[in-house]
């Protein structure tokens, strides 16, 4: 897959995938892109994607059976490599104003993998880890994120990345109230929250189709779909916006 090689998002810069919006990511340029769907709650009112508080994500969770633990994983959803059971990311929310915000992370520079790019807080899971210790753990260091403030809700369905084979097994827990987080600078660029609202806004979410040489696709053309959240100042894509997508698909699926 060839690379942009420089940061998107600077004024006036033609390769810049989505103009007018400003995000400090280089996105991957992959072998062919298409246009993706429609936003799965693109038929709902704006009156409607307001209101998503963390007790309709809790009430959503308990609908789908998901309320409890994530069960235990088996290829290939496992680590065919060994070496490790995968990895899980947290999905921290809270209500203010009415709506609930989730905790998102820039990942710093400096890192091998995903430099740069908006993500849940979450890593590799260490040896005797659930999936939930793993990711309180990983929020703890990377954004001073209390676990004993984190109530467990849930857990939504797990996903691998093309970079890795590696299971990422999100889960869903609530806080009482805004966190005071600080980001390890080591491993997180900047901590900051969304309204889940702001992602169902008319405009916010977009889908591509992309072909990479050499990966096969679920269709029989080879291409994924590949979703993006326009946000002040940066973009959800990637196995964040997949997990969004998810998360926010469940909770208005009830509507």
């Amino acid at each position: 897959m060839k690379s942009r090689g420089d940061m998107a998002g600077r004024a006036g810069d033609e390769r810049h995938r989505f103009p007018g919006h400003e995000y400090p990511q280089v996105i991957p340029e992959p072998d062919e892109v298409r246009p993706g769907g429609r936003a799965p709650w693109a038929h709902l009112e704006p009156a409607a994607r307001r209101g998503l508080t963390v007790e309709r994500v809790a009430r959503a969770l308990a609908r789908r059976g998901q309320a409890g633990p994530p069960p235990e994983l088996a290829p290939p959803l496992g680590d065919p490599r060994g070496g490790g059971s995968g990895a899980s990311v947290l999905v921290a929310l809270f209500d203010e104003a009415g709506e609930a915000r989730v905790v998102l992370t820039r990942r710093a520079r400096t890192l091998r993998a995903h430099r740069g790019e908006v993500a849940l807080p979450g890593g590799r899971r260490e040896a005797a880890e659930s999936p939930w210790e793993t990711a309180l753990r990983e929020a703890s260091e990377e954004v001073g994120l209390d676990p004993a403030a984190v109530r467990p809700l849930g857990w939504l369905a797990p996903l691998s990345t093309a970079v890795s084979p590696r299971a990422i097994v999100p889960v869903v827990g609530a806080l009482a109230t805004r966190p005071s987080l600080e980001a390890q600078p080591d491993e997180v660029e900047r901590v900051f929250t969304v309204a889940l609202t702001d992602l169902l806004a008319e405009g916010a979410f977009l889908e591509e189709r992309w072909r990479r040489e050499g990966l096969p696709g679920p269709d029989g053309e080879g291409f994924h779909p590949i979703y993006f959240y326009r946000v002040p100042g940066d973009l959800l894509w990637g196995a964040t916006a997949r997990v969004l997508t998810d998360l926010l698909t469940m909770v208005v699926d009830e509507l």
